[in-house]
C-alpha cells in the first residue's frame, strides 16, 4: 500500500493547523457548520450537475483507491513473460495453457490465453490496444469527477462568503458583532479554497497518475506478449521491455 495520499493530506491538515496555532486562533474558528455545508454539498452538487450520476457513482467507487492501492511497477510483468517466452520457444504456445490458468494478471492472462488461440499478431494487438483504451478513458472518468470538484469548490466558497457578508450587512445596527461575523463570513472562502487544493486535486492527480502507471504496465506488457507469440529470443524479449521502462522499474526475477 502506498501511503502517499495519505501522509500528504496528514502533512497538508497539519500545515493549517499549525499556521492557526501560531498566530494564536483556535481551529473552532473554522469548523462552522454553514460553510462547511454550503462548500461541501454545494461542490459535490456541482459536480454532479456537470456530469452524469454513473460518472459520479464510479469515481466513488474509485476513490479507496487513491489512499490504500499500491503503485504498479511498469516492468513487474517482465520476469513472467520472458519465462513464458522461453518455454514457448522451446515447447510451443500450447505448453503455455496451464500457465495462462494459473497468472493473476487479467491483462496477462486474456493477451496470453488469446495468443494460444491462435489470434493473428495484428488482431491481438488491436485487442490489447483497445483494452488500454477503454481503462484509460474510463479511469479518466473518475480522475475528471474529482478534478472537477476542484475546479467548483473555491467559487462555492465564495458564494458562501457572499451569503455571509448579506447577514453581516443586515447587523451594521449592532457593531458588537460585525467583528465576528465578517471572520466567520470568510471561513466558507477558506474552506472552498482548502478542500479544492488539499482534498479534491490531490485525489484527482493521484487516479490519474495511478491510471497512468497501470497503463504504462500494460503496454509494457502487450509489447511481452506480440514478442511472445512471433517466438523471439528470450534474451531479446527481455532487453527490448527492459528498454521500455525505467530502471527503478524493473523487477528482477526471484526465480533466475
Amino acid at each position: 500500500m502506498d501511503l502517499a495520499t495519505i501522509v500528504g493530506l496528514v502533512v497538508a491538515f497539519a500545515a493549517v493547523w499549525g499556521a492557526m496555532t501560531i498566530e494564536g486562533t483556535h481551529v473552532s474558528s473554522i469548523l462552522l457548520p454553514g460553510p462547511i455545508v454550503i462548500v461541501f454539498l454545494g461542490t459535490i452538487g456541482a459536480g454532479l450537475a456537470g456530469g452524469m450520476l454513473k460518472d459520479a457513482i464510479h469515481a466513488v467507487k474509485q476513490l479507496p483507491r487513491a489512499f490504500v492501492s499500491k503503485a504498479p511497477r511498469q516492468g513487474a510483468t517482465i520476469p513472467t513473460v520472458v519465462r513464458l517466452s522461453d518455454r514457448a520457444r522451446r515447447e510451443g504456445l500450447l505448453a503455455l495453457e496451464d500457465d495462462a490458468r494459473e497468472i493473476e494478471d487479467d491483462f496477462l492472462r486474456d493477451g496470453l490465453t488469446a495468443a494460444i488461440d491462435g489470434a493473428d499478431p495484428e488482431d491481438l494487438r488491436a485487442l490489447l490496444e483497445d483494452r488500454i483504451d477503454t481503462k484509460r478513458r474510463q479511469d479518466k472518468v473518475a480522475s475528471g469527477f474529482f478534478n472537477s470538484l476542484g475546479g467548483y469548490a473555491p467559487t462555492i466558497g465564495i458564494i458562501g462568503t457572499v451569503v455571509s457578508l448579506v447577514h453581516v450587512l443586515e447587523n451594521l445596527t449592532d457593531p458588537d458583532s460585525l467583528g465576528p461575523l465578517i471572520a466567520a463570513a470568510f471561513v466558507a472562502t477558506l474552506w472552498g479554497i482548502l478542500s479544492a487544493n488539499m482534498i479534491w486535486l490531490p485525489i484527482a492527480s493521484r487516479l490519474k497518475r495511478l491510471s497512468d502507471l497501470e497503463c504504462a504496465q500494460m503496454e509494457v506488457t502487450l509489447e511481452g506478449l506480440i514478442a511472445l507469440q512471433s517466438g523471439a529470443n528470450p534474451r531479446m524479449v527481455n532487453e527490448r521491455l527492459r528498454s521500455l521502462v525505467p530502471a527503478s522499474e524493473i523487477v528482477e526475477d526471484e526465480a533466475a
